[in-house]
């Protein structure tokens, strides 16, 4: 495992913003925290970065004690925070080789990298434009290049996509997996838009008031999800008997004479009579994936 924590306890003015958390990543894994304001992701990240003590608890990183051994995992961890900042009046070279510089790359190396890095995220074309005249999701992109050149083992990302319009967030996405799948790194992603979680990380974690409520791969969490039906030249009628069965969670009609049907497993059969008696077509029938959103939402519900 790359992060390890147990028992993981922090509190701040007699308030637990982590009550017992246990977290176990694996190499080369995208992995998702999710949560709500307050729910302790921010207190996790501070901790696993070295920047705070825990309360009680153990943690390694990268196979180190981030409270006895900080240096030694910011040498090998990236961090990308919410808010990005880096010198408005520096080009976007001349910020990375600052970074370079603080950690002690050489200059020659340190070319290659920032060059190769700019490419990757897609802004070698304006490596020598100051800062001041990126858009937010350019400073977004240069955030990950700030990762990138690093090198790290780990990179931690907190809500990278922020304020960013949809065709942004999907570059940004498709760049937390070259992360992976190219540079062989671990990324621990923080953030509360959970379709762009789902899309992206291999596992998820929901913490709530410090503690995890549920852990594992998007299918694992959630219970079956029932079924989508799509019916064609469905009557009135037929739409009416649907809407009044209680086995039937949802009717819609995307097109006129068509009905799509959520429906629970135990209403199959029925669903199939009332099909047959209307003289309606039945076009498809397949398992409804449920969404984190809606395993989200429900794990918070109980």
């Amino acid at each position: 495992m790359i992060v390890e924590a147990k028992g993981l306890r922090k509190q701040y003015n007699g308030v637990w913003a982590l009550d017992g958390l246990d977290l176990a990543i694996e190499e080369r894994e995208i992995y998702g925290l999710l949560g709500p304001n307050g729910s302790g992701k921010t207190t996790t990240i501070l901790i696993l970065l070295g920047l705070t003590e825990p309360s009680a608890g153990e943690v390694r990183v990268c196979g180190h004690d981030p409270v006895r051994e900080p240096l030694a995992v910011k040498r090998l961890v990236g961090y990308m925070p919410e808010k990005v900042g880096f010198y408005e009046e520096l080009s976007a070279f001349e910020n990375l080789r600052f970074i370079t510089r603080l950690n002690g790359i050489p200059e020659g190396e340190a070319r290659q990298r920032i060059l190769e890095a700019l490419e990757q995220v897609g802004l070698k074309d304006v490596a020598h434009r100051p800062v001041a005249t990126f858009s937010h999701g350019m400073r977004q992109r240069l955030g990950l290049a700030d990762v990138l050149v690093k090198k790290p083992r780990l990179a931690i990302l907190d809500e990278p996509t922020s304020g960013i319009d949809p065709e942004g967030a999907a570059q940004i996405l498709d760049l937390i997996r070259l992360l992976r799948d190219e540079a062989g790194m671990t990324v621990l992603l923080s953030s509360h838009l959970l379709h762009q979680v789902q899309r992206v990380c291999d596992r998820v974690g929901i913490l709530h008031r410090g503690r995890m409520v549920a852990e594992g791969r998007v299918a694992e969490l959630t219970a079956p999800g029932g079924f989508v039906a799509v019916l064609a030249q469905a009557s009135p009628i037929l739409r009416a008997r649907l809407e009044a069965a209680e086995w039937a969670l949802a009717v819609e009609e995307p097109r006129p004479g068509e009905l799509q049907v959520t429906l629970a497993e135990e209403g199959r059969p029925e669903l199939l009579r009332f099909a047959a008696e209307e003289g309606a077509l039945l076009l498809e029938l397949r398992p409804k994936e449920p969404t984190l959103e809606e395993i989200y939402l429900r794990y918070f519900r109980e």
